[in-house]
């Protein structure tokens, strides 16, 4: 496997342990919707949270909110759905962001809850 895809799976990790301990309840992961993939489906609450996880070995000139292009975005609300139909999951959803950078030097974690909305 590249390094890329393996510090992807570390960080992918870290990201589920840290909801973990801010006490969400882990549904999911690495679902598969045709050709597009959730990182993490989580309940925080009375929320279906859907977690994108970007990892990096640094955030050098990186806004987090362009790690997530519009059409990702919308490849992500598309598989959401999917997901929801398929489970028959009756609440509201939210989209989160983890942005985990990872480096010899340092190991961090940055999480912003409601990175991006569905557009109507």
């Amino acid at each position: 496997m590249a390094e890329h895809n393996e510090l992807g799976k570390i960080g992918e990790q870290k990201a589920t342990n840290f909801l973990v301990k801010k006490g969400f309840e882990i549904l999911k992961r690495n679902y598969r919707f045709k050709k597009l993939e959730l990182d993490i489906i989580a309940r925080d609450k009375d929320e279906l949270v859907v977690v994108e996880v970007k990892t990096r070995q640094s955030d050098y000139l990186t806004d987090p909110r362009e790690l997530v292009s519009k059409s990702k975005q919308k490849g992500i609300i598309k598989a959401a759905n999917a997901y929801i139909h398929e489970e028959e999951i009756d609440l509201e959803c939210r989209f989160d962001l983890i942005i985990a950078v990872i480096n010899s030097k340092e190991e961090r974690l940055e999480h912003i809850e409601g990175a991006f909305y569905p557009t109507l």
